[in-house]
């Protein structure tokens, strides 16, 4: 009898810790927890800080009144945060900027950057942090370079990425606006350099964008650049975003812009 109890409890045990056959109590979520290193003392990026902001969280929804509360956002306020995109398939726009956030720095790290990451998972019991803690992330600690990571969602817009930038706006961006602006432009040219496509539906179709509204830019006190990497709703960008190798290709991209610009 004792035998059997305990293959009964077993049994359970294991069904518990695996979840129920074929599912997936948090699709999409990534299980490891980044922690922030303290980057190499050799490298042409030694002695470098750059802070990756991997757009939204993936619990995100399910925290509406945490997210639509109001913050600070440079001289007027917005919420919290947003859930994202996702492609038509359904993957989330918080699970591709995580993905290519972490291959982005693992490629800095091995040049001896310093990474900050603003999230530090990608979990459906997770939400934010707020665009106010995103925009003032690096500012304490004189971070060289922002990169901020989202993918947009367009319906019918075509595929393409673009790169935003924030105008000379005082007292918020008047500080950062000239290398920011820089970066975009590095940025560009590397992402079009990996043939990545240019989006045609906005920014006048050249793929840099001047904005004074977002949070992630006005806040920060280093050169910031906010990408959308590719449109998750055109079905060529969405094939390249949900797979590892696409995924890749972005990250090489970045750290290829970040080596350009703080060597």
């Amino acid at each position: 009898m004792r035998s059997v109890v305990g293959l009964v409890l077993a049994v359970a045990l294991v069904l518990a810790g695996a979840g129920v056959a074929g599912s997936d109590p948090e699709p999409y979520a990534d299980p490891d927890v980044y922690r922030e290193s303290a980057g190499a003392d050799e490298g042409p990026l030694a002695g470098r800080v750059i802070v990756i902001d991997p757009g939204h969280q993936l619990g995100n929804s399910r925290f509406p009144g945490r997210i639509n509360r109001l913050v600070p956002a440079g001289g007027f306020q917005k919420p919290c945060n947003t859930t994202g995109t996702s492609t038509n398939g359904g993957f989330p726009e918080a699970t591709f900027t995580w993905r290519v956030a972490r291959s982005l720095r693992v490629r800095l790290e091995s040049r001896g950057a310093r990474v900050i990451l603003t999230r530090s998972s990608n979990s459906l019991r997770e939400w934010g942090p707020c665009v106010d803690r995103r925009g003032r992330a690096g500012n304490r600690v004189g971070a060289d370079l922002k990169i901020s990571i989202h993918g947009d969602g367009a319906y019918g817009g075509g595929p393409g990425f673009h790169v935003i930038a924030p105008p000379d706006r005082r007292p918020w961006t008047h500080d950062i606006y000239r290398p920011s602006l820089r970066a975009a432009k590095v940025v560009r040219h590397r992402l079009r350099s990996a043939d990545l496509p240019v989006a045609h539906y906005i920014a006048g179709g050249d793929g840099l964008d001047i904005r004074s509204d977002l949070g992630t830019l006005n806040l920060s006190d280093v050169p910031t650049v906010m990408v959308e990497l590719g449109n998750m709703r055109d079905r060529r960008d969405a094939r390249r975003m949900t797979s590892r190798s696409g995924q890749a290709v972005y990250a090489n991209a970045l750290a290829a812009a970040a080596y350009r610009l703080l060597r």
